[in-house]
């Protein structure tokens, strides 16, 4: 049973972006909205166009009573596995706010350790706003990051698969075999970096 919230309680809402990819940093966002400037058509970054996501980013930026987006670099998540460096990143991205939240609901079914008290939420991205919120921040920050990889290294692909195990990603890897920002501990970059020994 979750205790009462106080009504005056700022809740942040938090999502991530990258926990599948082979490659890049896993990305979190946590976001306070203004209840006095709600932002139409929040909805889940996955079932949005590009566009639209940074559409809604734009304007999160402009009307949140604030925003904090952080990373979980490759070496962590090939260190810490990539649970606990989704965690981190999350506990990075709460601890980046200016305001300190009363209240923080997380997406999905698993949560890092928080000093303010902390739900999940299955499916939250598609049902909190200010989960949906911090999920469009977090998918806009790492496809800008997939974007600057592919054009210094376009012959890898980012701009299509953004890091996700694709056919054309895995022919990419073992043609120019892997670059520094591939995930070491993943199954796909660790066989082909066995079979290059």
């Amino acid at each position: 049973m979750f205790a009462p919230e106080p009504a005056a309680a700022l809740l942040a809402g938090v999502d991530e972006a990258g926990r599948g990819p082979l490659a890049g940093p896993v990305v979190a966002a946590a976001v306070i909205l203004d209840p006095d400037h709600p932002i139409a058509g929040l909805a889940d970054s996955k079932a949005l166009t590009a566009k639209k996501r940074e559409q809604l980013a734009d304007a999160i930026r402009a009307h949140a009573l604030c925003i904090s987006v952080a990373e979980a670099s490759v070496e962590e998540i090939d260190r810490l596995n990539i649970l606990q460096a989704t965690m981190l990143a999350m506990q990075r991205a709460v601890a980046g706010l200016r305001l300190k939240p009363g209240l923080v609901w997380v997406d999905g079914n698993r949560a890092p350790l928080l000093e303010q008290p902390v739900r999940t939420i299955v499916k939250g991205d598609a049902t909190v706003p200010a989960i949906s919120a911090a999920s469009i921040l977090a998918k806009v920050h790492r496809d800008a990051w997939c974007a600057a990889i592919h054009a210094e290294y376009p012959e890898y692909g980012f701009g299509a698969h953004k890091g996700y195990p694709t056919a054309e990603h895995l022919a990419a890897l073992r043609l120019h075999g892997p670059g520094p920002w591939h995930r070491r501990s993943f199954g796909p970059v660790r066989e082909l970096i066995g079979g290059l020994r």
